[in-house]
């Protein structure tokens, strides 16, 4: 059983925890919601793969991508850019026959790509670097969901940052959900038990 705080933004479940209301029911929702989202991810395949699933969720519920991962991971081998790169089109009708991801044509060919992308920015920064240097000097501070927005200025500089260096599916509500979930930002509610605990942005 859960309960409404004086603060009308967060749920208090039976642990005592407060939690954005998206968080505070589903199993999977909490226990993603408590330990990964949020927290700084930094390494090239880490942040590859969430820049693939946040593209595969466009459209769709991340509930749905969630429940998926393990099979999303399997299917493009670990999210591994280098044999991501490789993959012809054999590679992408297997994937369209997989019946535990998204099987969207474009959206499957956009990983393909973005993998060669990936590769292709080893000369320059890299892909973490690339995405971690449009982190904002500021972070929101939203009381209730409505509060938080759905694009920022940086947001829609780095969609146009990786796109013009062939990236796909990566547009600026995309991306503002990517820095969302690898910590570049902290959108957590203010009455939550994860605001500020990510150690990029104080409370």
């Amino acid at each position: 059983m859960t309960e409404l705080l004086e603060d009308p933004g967060v749920v208090i479940g039976e642990d005592g925890l407060a939690r954005p209301a998206w968080a505070s029911t589903d199993p999977l929702l909490r226990d993603y919601y408590d330990t990964e989202w949020g927290m700084p991810v930094t390494d090239e395949r880490g942040v590859f793969e969430r820049v693939s699933l946040e593209g595969f969720q466009a459209g769709l519920s991340w509930a749905t991508i969630l429940r998926k991962r393990p099979a999303f991971r399997e299917a493009f081998d670990g999210f591994d850019p280098d044999i991501i790169a490789c993959y012809d089109d054999q590679d992408a009708e297997r994937l369209l026959a997989d019946t535990g991801i998204v099987r969207n044509r474009q959206k499957i060919l956009a990983t393909i790509r973005n993998a060669r992308a990936t590769i292709e920015l080893r000369e320059a920064m890299g892909l973490s670097a690339l995405v971690w240097s449009f982190q904002p000097e500021t972070t929101p501070k939203p009381q209730v969901f409505e509060d938080i927005p759905t694009t920022s200025p940086e947001s829609v500089a780095l969609s146009k940052e990786l796109r013009r260096r062939g990236f796909a599916f990566v547009g600026p509500t995309t991306m503002f959900a990517l820095m969302e979930a690898i910590g570049i930002i902290d959108t957590h509610l203010l009455g939550s038990h994860r605001r500020g605990t990510s150690g990029i942005w104080p409370q």
